[in-house]
């Protein structure tokens, strides 16, 4: 009798196990069936959404075929009433300061890091910054195009200076994107984003130096975004190499190449990050830095590989009443060829150097914004032969040191108010200035 019990209760055991696992067995197929679900209904709205936008356009243009018959002398099509249609979306965006400096800003220069492309200090007293004229829309179902026209003064002439002109590939499959033209590279946080955006007057030092300010060149660009939960983007490019860092149009005209990778997601509802890594690899022929009329030369490569953090915060994702930026970027830069120093003969070269930004900004209450900034540089001793040059390491490692408030009516229009103690140039510099932001027309949204 006692055996038969024993029986019977491990036969119940072994069945009442076996039907949790096939229970459990079950759940899992059924969350892997609603993840496929949510996945390919994301997928199909978004595949709508851009169809919407297309259809919209198209709409948008026979509107205007039909509607407005008028052209003037400007190319605007008007009506009757004088309204005026745009197509493309057109928008300016003004920029100007009133900066002192109490050294003088001819004689600037930082020790080791030869200034090269558009980089250098803010121009002193009253100026305008570039004016940019932006254009763009959709070409049609597959290709959207931009357009950016920078407008500058340069010793008292107007200067106008195609800043990006690019074509974008909108409907290709599997999470690609493809761009090529002109344009800003995606490497790093900060070198695709225009000036306007930008948290301070100016970029950190390590854009200065490294990059020119900003890397801008000719080339394809291609992205891939994972179907994750996770934001996941890979990215690569081959530039044309005719711009600082790189230089000469080098390898017949394909002398720079990129990779680049972001991820990114949110922590519940109040935060989000973002972090990355980039890699950059330029050759230059004949690339000129430092004083434009006696300038040193340099021919070899140039490595520049770096990694970015993002962290913002806004509680419950309310953006416009509170939220706070944290941001850095760390970069290391290998460079090895030959300087052609003024007057003499080349001098080989191979030098390891660093910089690196940190950067927080806190927005207490709607409009105000205040931040604060350090960032600095570092690099290899090139050798005696460099001895008493421009590129000779410094006695100390060059700093900067910079606080800012701004206040914005909108998004269309922002004041801003900046303080710098500059300890990178050969004697410390305390710099301050007003600069204004304000655009009209079309305004696209900002990049995370």
């Amino acid at each position: 009798m006692r055996l038969s019990v024993m029986l019977a209760v491990a036969v119940l055991l072994l069945t009442g196990s076996n039907t949790t696992q096939a229970q459990e067995s079950e759940i899992e197929i059924l969350r892997a069936a609603v993840e496929e679900l949510r996945t390919d209904y994301d997928a199909r709205i978004a595949e709508l959404e851009r169809r919407l936008a297309v259809a919209e356009q198209n709409a948008m243009q026979a509107q205007y075929a039909t509607q407005y018959e008028g052209e003037t002398q400007t190319g605007v099509l008007t009506d009757t009433s004088g309204r005026a249609a745009f197509n493309p979306a057109i928008g300016v965006i003004f920029q100007g300061q009133a900066w002192h400096v109490s050294r003088n800003p001819e004689d600037y220069a930082i020790q080791g890091f030869p200034f090269g492309g558009e980089a250098g200090p803010i121009d002193e007293g009253l100026s305008i910054g570039e004016t940019e004229l932006i254009l763009n829309a959709n070409v049609d179902d597959k290709f959207s195009a931009w357009l950016t026209a920078a407008l500058a003064l340069e010793d008292g002439e107007g200067v106008v200076e195609i800043e990006e002109a690019w074509v974008e590939a909108t409907a290709l499959p599997a999470g690609l994107g493809a761009k090529f033209g002109r344009f800003f590279s995606g490497i790093g946080y900060l070198n695709s984003r225009h000036s306007h955006t930008w948290d301070f007057a100016d970029q950190p030092l390590p854009y200065q130096l490294f990059l020119g300010e900003q890397y801008l060149d000719n080339g394809i660009q291609v992205r891939w975004l994972a179907p994750t939960d996770l934001y996941m983007e890979f990215g690569g490019e081959w530039l044309q190499g005719g711009r600082y860092p790189a230089g000469g149009n080098a390898d017949s005209g394909f002398g720079s190449y990129s990779l680049f990778a972001n991820f990114g997601g949110d922590v519940g509802s109040n935060s989000s990050w973002l972090a990355g890594f980039s890699y950059l690899d330029s050759t230059a022929i004949d690339r000129p830095s430092g004083d434009e009329d006696d300038p040193l030369i340099f021919n070899g490569d140039s490595e520049l590989t770096s990694a970015h953090f993002v962290w913002k915060w806004s509680p419950d994702g309310n953006w416009k009443q509170k939220n706070f930026i944290f941001q850095s970027e760390l970069f290391r830069r290998r460079e090895d060829g030959d300087y052609a120093l003024p007057g003499g003969a080349p001098l080989l070269y191979d030098v390891d150097q660093t910089g690196w930004y940190a950067q927080a900004v806190y927005q207490p209450i709607p409009r105000w914004r205040f931040g604060g900034r350090v960032d600095g540089l570092s690099t290899d001793n090139p050798g005696a032969l460099f001895d008493g040059t421009a590129v000779a390491a410094p006695s100390s490692d060059p700093r900067r040191y910079s606080i800012m408030a701004d206040w914005s009516n909108s998004e269309f229009s922002r004041l801003r108010l900046q303080l710098t103690r500059d300890e990178a140039g050969p004697l410390d510099d305390t710099q301050w200035g007003l600069q204004y932001i304000h655009s009209i027309g079309a305004h696209g949204a900002h990049a995370f």
